[in-house]
């Protein structure tokens, strides 16, 4: 393990805001941190990477990660400057890690290459469009090769496009073996995790990976149209009851193998359907509820 917590917790006047924080981060693994607003993510981040002294509770790191500087993080916010070039900015932080003007050009460039920012370089930072600066903001996390990498909602704001292409980014950067601390809003974005924990009200409510939680806790939906739902509601019986919504019959079940019995005595009788698989965001619903933070 990279990094475990043990018994991890924050208190402030206002309250308890991280509680009894138990979590572990595998080598090579995409360890997704999912909650909603004001449920300790960004205070469990700060901790980790020693920025916030926990109120109890301790992080057990893996020997090098610390004494090496073997780990990196994006921050919501840039911590780069507006009125410097692309090269400028990432030149002066790895000046700051190598005495040698060499060595520290040699770490631009990789990172250059590795973020494909190329045709950015001579441009200033404050210049750029939101999607471009945090291709530039990975880069310079990038600069001391990391073995482990922290995001902080790192796509928040950004349009589809866009996030899908920081998205193919860090599935590479992860694929060459970094491992990848992920907090997100976008709850699809951790569908691919190897490892997911989610966090409410400071504490872990449930872990796994994203396939484990999605059977666990997300069902299939069927979705049927027809001119007569009642009367197909009738039909399908008891044993798959549904609920009519607008004009729509939707029905949970178990996989989508079971929507195929229940379809073909009714085909001739409905206009359309859809059969869904559970999504991270049916998960997150199912554990945190719907109201608004």
């Amino acid at each position: 393990m990279l990094i475990e917590t043990r018994g991890l917790t924050k208190i402030y006047k206002a309250g308890t805001v991280v509680n009894n924080l138990n979590i572990s981060i595998p080598e090579g693994s995409f360890t997704a941190f999912l909650g909603p607003n004001g449920a300790g993510k960004s205070t469990t981040i700060a901790m980790l990477i020693n920025l916030l002294t926990p109120t109890s509770g301790h992080v057990i790191y893996d020997d090098q990660l610390l004494n090496e500087g073997q780990f990196s993080v994006v921050f919501q916010h840039s911590v780069l400057d507006p009125t410097l070039t692309v090269t400028e900015n990432l030149a002066l932080r790895a000046r700051m890690r190598h005495g040698s003007r060499a060595e520290a050009l040699a770490d631009v460039q990789r990172a250059i290459d590795l973020t494909n920012l190329g045709d950015l370089t001579g441009q200033r930072y404050g210049r750029l469009s939101g999607g471009q600066r945090r291709r530039v903001d990975i880069a310079r996390a990038l600069l001391n090769r990391p073995r482990l990498l922290f995001l902080d909602e790192p796509t928040t704001g950004l349009d589809i496009q866009t996030r899908s292409a920081i998205w193919q980014l860090l599935n590479r950067i992860n694929s060459d073996g970094t491992t990848i601390f992920l907090t997100t809003h976008y709850l699809e974005e951790a569908d691919n995790a190897s490892l997911v924990y989610i966090i409410d009200h400071g504490s872990i409510i449930a872990q796994g990976s994203a396939t484990e939680l999605k059977r666990r806790y997300a069902q299939v939906k069927l979705t049927i149209m027809a001119s007569d739902l009642r009367e197909v509601k009738a039909l399908i019986g008891p044993r798959h009851p549904g609920h009519i919504v607008d004009d729509r019959l939707v029905i949970e079940l178990p996989d989508s193998i079971t929507a195929l019995s229940i379809l073909e005595p009714i085909k001739n009788r409905i206009t359309g359907f859809e059969c869904r698989s559970g999504s991270m965001d049916d998960v997150f619903l199912k554990l945190t509820g719907r109201e608004m933070r």
